[in-house]
């Protein structure tokens, strides 16, 4: 059988394959077979080679994220019920023959959807470049000379024949074929909702497995490394991958936010107000008045009134510019409704390293089991981080930085590296076998203390092997935690001389050690820290530490930057309570210390489930499944793959200032689309008021339906700079909810106040300036006073101070109001006032209406006071 390299893929939803056939033949092939079919090699690709293969089977990407074809993308903005409903409405007008009310209800239309077409489509190409700042990354191999060489390149550039490096941490960048694996464990959840790692092996397998994902030496895309390390051959990429064709199932079945619910209901809310009152409007006109095409125009005309289609655009313009404000402060929304999230977030849980200490970890000490200096400690540990071939951490890191130990020892010349018996998150250790000079084998083990104890039965001092009884135990527990209580990260190391050398080692193997002393870590607390933890318990978010470190040195990190950690819930424990009991402990205790990644996503589970709003920031790989539990998960660039895979927001700085400020934009962003909210469900309540009854008592249209659809496309106008407006410290000191039942009450308690002044207006129109004999000179009134209050309310409703006086609006949306009001004034004794209906007022009429302006105002604001001070914000 021919197997064609990035030809094999899978059914999406079905075990079954388009060609299981061809897959199980690499399964079923030895290493050099598999490479062959792939027509590659056990060092991969040259970089020529793979760029014919880039050219031609494309990025590897699951869902390519192609720019939609012009009039696409404008018809997935314009696809929404509020502009269904307006254009079915310009169809009945024009079908009725009112062509002027049929071209401004489209002229509404367009601007509402061309507003947010603009500003999407400016804001996605923004976050394009933004996204583009947290690359993927994987380890190929490139043939070289005598032996391959090791390149980072992005995971989009992988193609079907590339050889990878895969270790813990990493997210499968693509369908592979193991060529050589060690302690391999891989977590498949994604793909199969079995949440226990599975082992993966390099050996070929047998033919009587049925299920690809059974495979032990085959890996999916949307897996990732859990422990272990493994040479990997690229099978299958982007949408090729068994990931890729399931992809879109996978996307359809993403939940709505709560933020999405609220937004439907109110749209779906005023919708309904609409077709009830249009129908009444209709028979009340119709009945009264005897013209029942008139009616049914104005009809027309006060739905389009009512319907709120400036609502998608505010909310796209909204996130949109919340989004690029908050890039400025080195943050970036990988999903824009996380703002909004980010903004009603109420509890913080974090790791502390690096998010309350430097993540500078400097090597301090290398001592024996009683406090005394080393260097036979520092040789053994560096010689552990030195060959070990997963993910090196900070702490390796750090013993690999410290002096010269490298040339010393002679590495290169004196030693081996025979095995390894990877990290995992339920030893907390690694192990590294290595020959030297005389292939005697040690394993070399560097772990958590109390890991390290267990396998312990043995020690060295001065050269000398002793029983590690009892006694030695406590005094080697005793100087570990003097050395936590000073702020010290303690890891252990031990060694076993191995009698019988052997092919390959195992965990097994981790057993009668020789403790031989510890190395000590400095990571001090960050300076911002105190500040930082501070300022979001100042904004009403609670911090909560979650971390798979040791009581002794949490509790003297979070003491030292002024986090209560008298009460901490330690993992071991915590495994033994039951949901109720954790989710008690989770209200009153602040710290958490021995937790293992399922622990952390469990209390974050049982926080949203007590009603908090949870955000979690991570970026090990035991954060991951935190990191999708919480409402908004965020990670910093630096984060492991899973970590920023996983994660709605992403830091360019691990800073819980930088978070701060972050929080501070996505409530910012929730303000200005409440102010629309209100505004219109206020407004709009206010007009069915006011248009029923005037409706019933005037011999005449209170306005004519081209009136109406005038005065409401210049509201709307004023009402596209509220995004760009400023907001109050108060409404951002604490965290933002949406909360539709608060909507309505405003809506019923602000809408009749603006019903009251426009029937004040029509008894000046009617008993003052006698507009009973000339509907012009009425329709013209009410105009300006409803253009005037609708254009006012928006400066009362956006703050909880005195408008203009104590809160002024920003620049553009004063700028909006403003020219809106002259326009307003001016039209009636311009040409295209008289086309439109519209009369010159009377002199008198003007002092009048500013009366009546500032009494609106007035009770305006009380009624919001009222409000605020009896519901809140």
């Amino acid at each position: 059988m021919n197997v064609r390299a990035g030809t094999v893929s899978f059914e999406a939803g079905n075990a079954a394959t388009r060609d299981a056939e061809d897959l199980a033949t690499i399964s079923e092939s030895s290493q050099d077979k598999a490479c062959e079919l792939l027509r590659s090699s056990q060092t991969g690709i040259s970089s020529s080679e793979a760029q014919l293969r880039r050219d031609q089977y494309g990025p590897n990407i699951v869902s390519r994220e192609q720019r939609m074809p012009l009039l696409a993308e404008i018809w997935s903005r314009a696809r929404s019920p509020l502009n269904a409903l307006l254009l079915v409405l310009a169809f009945v007008s024009y079908t009725l023959g009112d062509v002027r009310a049929s071209i401004v209800i489209f002229a509404i239309v367009v601007l509402s959807v061309g507003m947010a077409f603009i500003q999407e489509h400016r804001s996605s190409q923004a976050a394009a470049q933004l996204r583009a700042m947290v690359k993927t990354t994987a380890t190929v191999h490139r043939p070289g000379d005598v032996h391959s060489t090791l390149e980072e390149i992005a995971v989009e550039d992988l193609v079907p024949g590339d050889v990878v490096q895969l270790s813990a941490g990493d997210l499968m960048p693509a369908d592979v074929r193991l060529l050589e694996a060690t302690d391999l464990y891989v977590n498949q959840s994604a793909l199969t909702g079995e949440a226990m790692p599975v082992e993966k092996q390099a050996a070929l397998c047998h033919d009587n497995i049925e299920g690809a994902l059974d495979r032990s030496n085959l890996c999916f895309m949307g897996s990732n490394v859990v422990s272990g390390f493994a040479r990997a051959l690229v099978i299958r990429t982007g949408a090729n991958t068994f990931f890729g064709a399931l992809a879109e199932k996978v996307a359809a079945q993403q939940e709505e936010t709560a933020f999405d619910r609220g937004i439907r209901r109110f749209t779906w809310l005023m919708v309904g107000v609409t077709v009830v009152l249009g129908p009444l409007v209709f028979l009340i006109n119709g009945i009264t008045k005897g013209n029942w095409l008139e009616a049914l125009l104005f009809a027309v005309a006060v739905a389009v009134g009512l319907t709120p289609e400036m609502l998608p655009m505010a909310v796209t313009v909204n996130l949109a510019k919340g989004a690029l404000a908050m890039a400025k402060s080195e943050v970036i929304v990988k999903r824009l409704n996380a703002i909004q999230n980010l903004g009603a977030m109420d509890v913080l849980c974090t790791d502390k390293t690096g998010t309350l200490t430097q993540d500078k970890i400097i090597l301090k000490q290398h001592v024996d089991i009683h406090g005394e200096d080393s260097p036979r400690v520092l040789h053994y540990a560096y010689l552990n981080s030195y060959f070990q071939s997963g993910l090196k951490n900070l702490l390796d890191v750090a013993v690999l930085e410290h002096g010269d130990v490298h040339e010393a020892l002679g590495i290169d010349e004196h030693f081996k590296k025979v095995g390894e018996i990877p990290f995992d998150f339920s030893r907390r250790r690694l192990s590294v076998i290595v020959s030297d000079k005389q292939d005697k084998h040690v394993l070399i083990c560097k772990g958590a203390v109390e890991e390290i104890f267990d396998v312990s039965t043995r020690y060295e001092d001065a050269g000398v092997i002793g029983t590690l009884d009892a006694g030695h135990l406590e005094t080697a527990k005793q100087e570990t935690v003097l050395l936590n209580k000073s702020g010290f990260r303690v890891v252990a190391v031990a060694y076993r001389e191995m009698n019988e050398t052997k092919p390959s080692y195992g965990v097994e193997d981790e057993r009668d050690l020789v403790l031989l002393g510890y190395i000590s870590f400095l990571d001090p607390p960050k300076e911002s820290a105190s500040k930082a933890i501070a300022a979001l318990e100042a904004s009403g978010i609670r911090v909560k530490i979650l971390t798979g470190d040791n009581e002794v040195i949490t509790r003297k990190i979070c003491g030292d930057v002024g986090i209560d950690a008298q009460n901490i819930v330690l993992g071991p424990l915590l495994s033994k309570m039951t949901d109720g009991e954790v989710a008690a402990a989770t209200t009153r205790a602040t710290v958490f210390a021995k937790l293992t990644p399922d622990q952390k996503a469990r209390i974050v589970q049982l926080l949203r489930a007590s009603g908090h709003v949870v955000g979690f920031l991570g970026d090990g790989i035991n954060d991951g499944p935190a990191l999708k539990s919480a409402d908004v998960g965020i990670s910093v660039d630096s984060a492991v793959d899973i970590a920023r895979e996983s994660a709605d927001i992403i830091l360019l700085e691990k800073n819980l200032l930088v978070l701060r400020d972050g929080v501070i934009e996505g409530r910012k962003v929730f303000a200005n689309i409440t102010k629309y909210i209100r505004m219109g469900a206020s407004s709009n309540f206010g007009n069915m008021f006011s248009v029923v009854g005037a409706s019933i008592f005037l011999p005449f249209l209170p306005m004519t339906a081209i009136q109406v659809l005038a005065n409401n496309l210049l509201y709307d106008l004023s009402q596209t700079a509220i995004p760009t407006d400023t907001v109050d410290d108060e409404f951002v000191a604490s965290p933002r909810r949406w909360d539709i039942a608060g909507v309505f009450r405003f809506m019923v308690l602000l809408g009749p106040v603006s019903s009251i002044f426009d029937y004040v207006t029509f008894a000046m129109m009617l008993f003052v300036f006698n507009a009973w004999a000339s509907p012009a000179l009425f329709q013209t009134g009410w105009f300006v006073e409803s253009l005037l209050t609708q254009t006012l309310i928006i400066h009362v409703i956006r703050t909880s101070r005195i408008p203009f006086i104590e809160s002024a609006a920003s620049t553009a949306l004063m700028t909006a109001s403003l020219l809106v009001a002259v326009v307003g004034v001016i039209l009636p004794t311009t040409g295209l006032g008289a086309a439109l209906g519209f009369v010159p007022l009377p002199l008198p009429y003007w002092p009048l209406l500013a009366v009546i302006l500032l009494l609106y105002a007035v009770f305006a604001h009380l009624g919001k006071l009222w409000f605020v001070r009896r519901w809140g914000l």
